[in-house]
Parts: C-alpha cells; structure tokens; sequence
C-alpha cells in the first residue's frame, strides 16, 4: 500500500485526492493544485496538510470562483492561490482568517500574493476574497505627529489615525507638463550641503555610504532645520521619515529626539522594522510616498526620506526569489531599477496650475568598503538628480559630517541656492579642490614654498569650518556669515596669523557679538562720529573690535555673560563714548524684557 508518513501520521492512498490523481480523474487546475499541496507539506503542519488530502477535489473546486479563492501554499510572507480568476495586479485581497495581502503574480491558474497583517495565522486551505480595489492607504494631515507601520497602522500608542482618503500605493508620475524649474531650496542646515551640493524642492538627492559614516544623521538634521525655516516665515516643509529594515531600538532612538526638539508636528515615521514580514517592507516606501504625495498635490511641500533602499532591495530579491522570477546580477530580479525608479520619479515641483507644491526625495543606500560601483548604488546614482557621498575615511579623520567634495555633487539644487551662498560657494569648491591637491604632495615631507604653506593653512581652516556636531543645525544667514567673514582679507591677515586659535569658538562668539548689534542698535549710532567711513572700513571696524574682545576675553577665561563689561569696553575705547552708552542702554533694556 503506497502511504506517505508525516509527523508518525499515515495518509493512505485511498484519499480522494491522492486516489483520483493516480487514477487520472483529476483536471489540469486540480493537479496543479495537488502538486502545490504537497509542496506546502514542507512548511505547513501535519494537521492542515492530512485536512487537505482528505479533501475531495470537488470541495476545493466549490471554494474557487472569480472572486475567491482557495490557498494552496504559503512560503515566509508568500502565498499561493488556486482561483480568483478575475483578480487585478496590486489588488488587495482579505484571507478568512483576518490576514490582508496584494495579488503580486499573475499566472495561469494560480495567483501569488503577498501577505501583510496577521501571516502568523494563514493555513493552507484557507479561503480568499478580493476586493476589488487596489492596494490602498489612507493619507491625511493627521499622520503627521504619529508613527504608523506602511497600512497606515498606529504603532506609537496613541490610538487608531483618522483618514481624510484612501489613495493608492502607486502612482503614476508626474508628466514634464505638469513639472516646473526647482527655484526654491530645502535648506537641510548642514553648511557642507548648503553651501557644495545645495537641494532644492522637488529635488531627488542621493546620500550613499558605508555603514556608520552618518547617512541618518544628514537626514535627521534636514527634519531639524525645517524648524528654523518655519521660524522665518517660510512655506513649512512636512516631513516623511521612512525606516525600512532598521531595528526598533534606533526607530525609538530617531522618534525621541525629534519629539524632545518638538518637530514632530511637522513629521510623520513609516516603521517597516528588520523583524516584519519583507512584504511590509517592500511597501513601505510606496505608502509613505502615497502620503507624501497627499500633501503636494494641496499645493504644500513634503520632503520624504527613505532610509534605506538597499533594505528595500534586499527584501524586493528575498520576495521575488519566493516567487520563482529569474534571478539576475547579485541575484536580483531584472526589474530591481524599475523597482526604484518609479518611486524616485515621483517627487516633483508641481507648476503653479497645479498647485505648485513639492516633493523632494532623500534615499539613503548603504555602500561596502566604499564601493559605489555596486549594484544597487549605481542604479539610484542614475536616477537621482545628484548624491551625497560619505568617506569612511574622513569620518575616522574626525571630519563629521564626512562628506567627500570630489565625489559629492547637485545637478539641480544650485539653481536654488541664495545668491550670495552661490558665489561664496563658487570659490569654496575651487579651494577645496586645490587643497586636496596639494595635501597629497605635502605627505612627501619635502620643502614648501610660502604660497603653498598658505594654501595649506587655508584649505584646512575651511575644512574646520564646514565641521558641525551632529543634530546641531545652523541658520542660513549664520552660514553665509561664516564663509563671508572667512573669504575676507580681514579674517586672512587677522585671524590666520594667530597660532593655535579655536576658529569655532571664534565664529560662535563673533555670531553672538554681531547679533547684539543687530538687535539692539542701529549700526548707524556705532559711526555717528566717523562720516565718511566706507562699508568695507566699517565692517573691518566691527570685525577688529570683536577680535580684540575675543582675545580679551580668551586670556580672562571668561563667559559671554560674565564678559559683558569687558565686552563693551573695548567698544568704548574704539568708537567713544556714544557706543557704549547705546549698547548698554540696549542690554538693560533686553534684561527687562527678559525679566518680564
């Protein structure tokens, strides 16, 4: 007697299934069936597939319609299914045990789909229903604040989010009719970015590196800054932070800070965590998109971040090897650049007869040993409109954030750049390169002439300069201050010659002098007394006063507070006593405001 023996369990071949396949009384839809159900005995258990063979095929048939269906197989988050001949592509589909899924494969006879909530509790033999729609997600001004999973779930425990629509995951580009010239900038408040590979909105930029070299930190920072756009009575930027395949543990550590520095009402996180099913993380950028794109289409701006693609990959060649499609370079199917490419294509600047919002993209890919000749780096590399690449090797250095100029680039974004950021910028990059240049020959040890020692002390000064702690973004107007003041004749004779100075605490206390006279004084009452004087001599006057402060005050080893006196006495000493008078006339009255 032909038995097959499962878990100590016999199945005989009396069985209606197994007797009508030897017998050859069964069609060709039920023995394409019979073959996935002994397929499915290598992962189901023993319970639903001794059920399943005790079928008749009659019972199996009666389950099958247009609209329903019947699971044969289910593979990690894949499942096989005999029926719904009338399903669509990207269709959502409700399983009878609760589960929710999308029809992926279309073949004949059978549809492989994908299955999201509630895999855990698909069984083989389980019946399936279409609905007749596809795959949707609800989007909304109310998902800002929240931290939702792709569905549009809340995970953050705070109670379920209330949608203003249901929009599809995909989505057709935009065609060139619709688009427009970038001409507005998303500042991210990193001077590195700002000033050498400037974004503008509606932008698609890059940010590729190794593991740990800080390609979440640009990102994160470009969330922060917003905050100070928003203060200056800019168009506010709503921001999309996507998490795909990243632990819980760096999710949490993300969603505290920019809730301790109160962002989060302009942010909404997608979670597609390394511990869910890859069809959840294969959606994930889809969905977040979607909701992106609800608020560019109202005419407002969105920046969405993807963070990171090559887990996005990775989990489209684990699907798509479960599906049975070819498998090509690094094992990856060969649409894995349409995969990226119609999400990218998505972000827009929208015309004014459109509405003239944005969507601007930020995905983030993961290189190896700096290899961005791989796979994946050169496929979004050519999609993108530019890329931020990080060094490994700088980052070791202490040069954070590690971007390298020569391979950093922005073919769009400087279109949108501030005119003055734009021409400081212009000779920031021709220095840089120049010192890169002779860097390599000073490793020698041989003698250098004074020109190139100067180059030398620049070109590392400037490097210092573009240095910035991490989550610590600065103003626009403080960046063009700080490369203006550095590109001065002043600052080359002055500042440079002084040996061992701290050029960031220099800036940082210049900053603070240069706000006090703003804020609180007319620059007219400092040269009341001095006609004539010309802006480029004034300006030399302010700097020189502030230099001879800051000395002074290094060598007391004292605060700005505590400084104060000292402060303002250098004032009095250079332009008399009108100075002094009105600046100190200005901090008591800042000090009542304050009290007040």
């Amino acid at each position: 007697m032909l038995c097959i023996v499962i878990s100590n369990e016999k199945i005989s071949q009396n069985s209606p299934l197994f007797k009508n396949n030897f017998l050859g009384e069964l069609s060709k839809r039920e023995k394409t069936a019979f073959s996935l159900v002994l397929e499915s005995s290598l992962i189901a258990g023993p319970a639903d597939f001794i059920a399943g063979m005790n079928n008749s095929p009659s019972d199996v048939s009666s389950m099958q319609s247009a609209d329903t269906g019947v699971v044969i197989a289910f593979k990690d988050s894949v499942v096989t299914i005999s029926g719904l001949d009338g399903v669509q592509a990207n269709e959502l589909l409700y399983f009878e045990s609760g589960a929710s899924g999308i029809a992926l494969n279309l073949e004949y006879n059978i549809v492989k789909a994908l299955v999201f909530g509630g895999a855990n509790s698909v069984r083989t033999l389980e019946a399936v229903r279409r609905s007749k729609v596809v795959m949707r997600v609800g989007v909304g001004y109310n998902i800002l604040g929240r931290v939702v999973n792709p569905l549009g779930v809340a995970i953050d425990g705070l109670g379920d989010v209330k949608f203003e629509q249901f929009l599809p995951i995909e989505r057709k580009a935009p065609g060139v009719i619709t688009r427009k010239k970038i001409n507005q900038s998303v500042e991210t408040g990193l001077k590195v970015v700002d000033s050498l590979v400037p974004i503008g909105r509606g932008q698609r930029e890059l940010i590729l590196g190794d593991r740990k070299t800080g390609k979440t930190t640009i990102a994160v920072d470009a969330i922060l800054n917003q905050l100070n756009a928003k203060a200056k009575f800019r168009d506010t930027i709503s921001c999309i932070y996507v998490a795909v395949g990243k632990r819980m543990a760096e999710i949490i550590r993300i969603t505290r800070l920019l809730k301790q520095r109160g962002v989060m009402f302009y942010t909404a996180i997608i979670v597609a965590r390394a511990s869910d099913p890859a069809s959840l993380q294969f959606i994930a950028p889809y969905s977040a998109c979607t909701m992106a794109e609800y608020f560019t289409y109202r005419g407002d701006h969105a920046l969405i971040i993807y963070d990171d693609l090559t887990r996005h990959a990775d989990a489209y060649r684990q699907l798509s090897l479960l599906l049975r499609r070819p498998v090509g370079r690094e094992a990856y199917p060969g649409d894995i650049f349409y995969l990226h490419s119609r999400l990218l294509e998505r972000a827009v600047k929208l015309s004014i007869a459109y509405g003239g919002g944005s969507l601007t993209a930020l995905p983030v890919v993961e290189t190896v040993q700096g290899d961005v000749s791989a796979y994946i780096p050169t496929n979004v590399i050519s999609i993108t409109d530019g890329q931020i690449y990080l060094d490994l090797n700088r980052h070791q250095e202490g040069v954070r954030p590690a971007v390298d100029p020569g391979l950093s680039v922005s073919r769009v974004g400087s279109s949108a750049q501030a005119r003055l950021m734009k021409k400081l910028a212009g000779s920031l990059k021709l220095e840089l390169a120049q010192f890169r240049e002779v860097e390599q020959f000073s490793k020698f040890g041989s003698e250098l002439d004074p020109t190139t020692r100067r180059l030398l002390i620049r070109g590392r000064l400037m490097v210092d300069l573009l240095k910035q702690p991490r989550n610590k973004p600065v103003s626009s107007y403080v960046q063009i201050f700080i490369l203006f003041i550095a590109s001065s004749k002043f600052f080359e004779e002055n500042v440079l010659s002084v040996s061992g100075i701290d050029t960031d605490a220099y800036f940082k206390h210049l900053i603070t002098h240069i706000e006090y006279l703003t804020a609180f004084m007319p620059l007219k009452v400092a040269f009341e007394e001095t006609p004539g004087i010309t802006d480029a001599i004034i300006l030399e006057f302010l700097l020189l006063a502030h230099l001879q402060a800051f000395f002074s005050e290094q060598a007391l080893d004292l605060s700005v507070a505590t400084g104060a006196d000292a402060y303002y006495a250098w004032h009095s000493g250079l332009y008399g006593d009108s100075i002094d008078s009105a600046v100190r006339g200005a901090v008591s009255v800042a000090d009542d405001l304050n009290k007040s």
